[in-house]
């Protein structure tokens, strides 16, 4: 048993390309092991900035391949498909047979049995795998062929503590690494990972990319915890930090508390966004003037703390002057400036969107019962801070400058924070405004969004969403249904539509009401299997309700899921599978046509009566519930109908040969099934 070590050392690779690519690696080298049959006990991959670190303990040195008969193509396969097996199994024509299989007539050739030896392995594939590294950006340098993320320096490649022999490229690997960044010609002979790991470890580096971010969680909370402030959760602020130092020193940095008085937007997308760092807050949740930078070296002079503090403060004069100059410039008086600010090519200007924001936004205001004109208001002034210098140097902080330009202006609260929330929520995981006006100019946004981008054509397509209309239809999903908001969303499509055309814009998708409709429907299957909601529940809560009313699809399929694995949910679904599976077997066999009406003169029985007493329960429940549902309740009382069905069945039999009573008796089985569905289709539920 050997261990297998390999590292990529290049310069610095980009923070958003490390994590990706050494998975890809690893999973590559694992795919190849598997495929040989070659065991391994460990597998790891690390990263640094300058290093990708690939990981096996304890391999196989060598493996016997079983003698086997491998397929090939078909005997009548293109030629160049056959030489391209021969090439591949490193044979020739004279070593394959025919065979008759069931697909038909196939070349095959008999293996035989050798020792393959993991060493000769590696040194043939390990440079095959690494010219399979797609990078997401990549570079070339010099005169060399290679592409990769930043210019490769030097393969470190060791098994069984003796350097393997292979090329890639113009690089010739060895068991030699580059120990200073900054100085090559200080390179060190590595034999095995742990005197390897055990190098760096002395000098303050950290090659376990996730020993690296627990080390840099631990000591951020450890200074906060003396500093008396504490830091918000950001987990991908503190991945970016991981993937961007090696030897992590984290220091506690200032600025002057006279910028404190800037919109606190502004100083946390400074430090975070920009400069990497992380601010911190008070016990009640308001920003210091404190700051925490993760440094890649010790700060033994004090210049790395002083030159991040002057960076910062640099960057925070320039955000004061601007702050101060666009809070003053009056956001009515500059409505205009929009005009001259295109949207999109065939949806006209700025001006005109907000337009058609402000027609949709009345209506909407309309069915929340709000006010007409804060709505209208506050679409109009929406988009005015994408003017503003800003928005220009942060465009982050859209929507969010706009509602402190108009809460400094003073307008109405309810448009102010209307404004600074109408491009939420973002994601499946993000925010969603709560109050009314925030939820009308949010809708409003994305409902033109969704219709203008379809309506000229510009659809996401499997790979690619360059507008973010995925983004804005989950938006439109979540503000539904986390308000418990019911609306006719088709008609605000339609709606949406005639604005466009009203301003004389040509929208030439015919198929446009349709397919923003089915795009809706799809996100909201997605949102529902976010929420871990099977496949078939989905599909019969979509199925049996109004699209309009997504909270109740989405609380009636969550409430199901939730006991389809209980009693309750097993009584349900085999009461209504029962009847459903006879009634269809029937009617498959007969010519009988039903006509939706039951006679309870001509039942045979208590048991039909019961079954017959039990539907008309079931049926005046469902009657009777209000919007305000107790879906579980529903459950409930839909489980409580076993009994009486199963004596139905075990007593009375639905195939008579009186064709009137048969038929009665189905017209009850189809009775009782469209009952059910008053929850949802339970026909769409696959049976486990």
């Amino acid at each position: 048993m050997s261990e297998f070590f390999l590292e990529l050392f290049s310069e610095e690779i980009p923070a958003n390309l490390q994590s990706n690519s050494r998975l890809i690696l690893l999973k590559n080298f694992q795919k190849l092991f598997e495929e040989k049959k070659i065991s391994y006990k460990k597998s790891a991959s690390y990263s640094t900035p300058n290093r990708l670190v690939i990981l096996f303990k304890d391999l196989l040195t060598e493996v016997t391949q079983k003698a086997e008969e491998v397929k090939g193509p078909n005997i009548h396969a293109p030629e160049n498909a056959i030489v391209g097996f021969l090439r591949s199994n490193q044979i020739t024509k004279n070593d394959l047979f025919k065979r008759n299989i069931e697909k038909g007539e196939f070349y095959f050739f008999k293996k035989s049995s050798k020792k393959l030896y993991t060493v000769n392995l590696l040194e043939e594939h390990t440079p095959l795998i690494l010219d399979k590294l797609q990078w997401k950006k990549s570079m070339r340098w010099g005169a060399h062929t290679l592409s990769w993320a930043r210019p490769l320096k030097s393969i470190l490649a060791v098994f069984d503590k003796k350097n393997l022999n292979f090329k890639f490229h113009h690089l010739i690997s060895s068991n030699t690494s580059f120990v200073d960044k900054e100085f090559e010609d200080k390179k060190k002979i590595f034999r095995d990972f742990k005197s390897y790991n055990d190098f760096f470890k002395k000098s303050g580096a950290i090659i376990d990319h996730n020993l690296r971010k627990e080390f840099i969680n631990k000591e951020l909370e450890k200074i906060s915890k003396r500093k008396n402030f504490f830091i918000e959760k950001n987990d991908r602020l503190l991945e970016e930090v991981t993937n961007i130092v090696e030897q992590p020193n984290i220091l506690n940095c200032k600025f002057d508390e006279k910028f404190l008085k800037i919109p606190k937007e502004i100083l946390i997308i400074t430090m975070q966004h920009h400069q990497k760092y992380f601010p911190t807050f008070d016990k009640k949740g308001k920003i210091t003037n404190e700051f925490l930078v993760v440094a890649n070296n010790k700060d033994i002079t004090g210049y790395i703390k002083s030159g991040n503090e002057r960076v910062v403060e640099a960057r925070l004069s320039d955000a004061e002057f601007f702050w101060e100059k666009n809070k003053s410039q009056n956001l009515v008086k500059q409505i205009s400036k929009l005009k001259t600010m295109n949207y999109f090519k065939g949806l006209g200007s700025y001006f005109d969107k907000i337009q058609r924001m402000r027609k949709l936004g009345g209506l909407i205001s309309d069915q929340l019962l709000i006010s007409k004109d804060k709505v209208e208001l506050s679409a109009s002034v929406c988009k005015v801070d994408l003017i503003s210098d800003l928005v220009g140097e942060f465009p982050e902080l859209q929507g969010i400058m706009g509602g402190h330009f108009a809460e400094v202006q003073g307008f109405d609260k309810d448009i102010s924070l209307a404004i600074s929330e109408h491009y939420l929520p973002t994601g499946i995981d993000s925010r969603t405004p709560k109050k009314p006006f925030s939820v009308a100019l949010a809708l409003a946004d994305k409902i033109d969004t969704l219709v203008g981008f379809f309506g000229v054509n510009q659809k996401p397509t499997s790979s690619k969403d360059p507008y973010a209309l995925r983004r804005s239809a989950l938006g439109i999903i979540k503000l539904l249904i986390d308000n418990n908001k019911k609306f006719n969303v088709k008609d605000l499509i339609s709606y949406s539509i005639s604005t466009h055309k009203n301003q004389g814009l040509k929208l030439p998708n015919e198929l446009l009401q349709k397919e923003v409709t089915d795009f809706l429907i799809d996100r909201l299957k997605y949102y529902m299997r976010d929420k871990k909601i099977r496949n078939d529940i989905i599909e019969a809560s979509i199925n049996s309700h109004s699209f309009n009313d997504m909270k109740k699809v989405y609380s009636k399929a969550i409430n199901f899921q939730n006991v389809i694995s209980h009693e309750i949910g097993e009584s349900i679904i085999s009461s209504y599978k029962r009847a459903l599976n006879i009634l269809n077997n029937e009617l498959k066999d007969t010519n009988l046509e039903l006509s939706n009406t039951t006679d309870p003169g001509i039942f045979k029985s208590d048991y039909e009566k019961n079954l017959f007493k039990k539907i008309k329960e079931l049926k005046k429940y469902f009657a009777n519930i209000n919007k305000d549902e107790n879906f579980r309740e529903s459950l409930i009382i839909l489980a409580e109908a076993k009994k009486v069905i199963n004596d139905f069945f075990d007593n009375v039999k639905v195939n008579e040969e009186d064709k009137n009573i048969k038929k009665n008796r189905l017209e009850l089985l189809q009775m009782l099934c469209r009952t059910f569905d008053n929850y949802i289709n339970f026909s769409n539920i696959e049976s486990k």
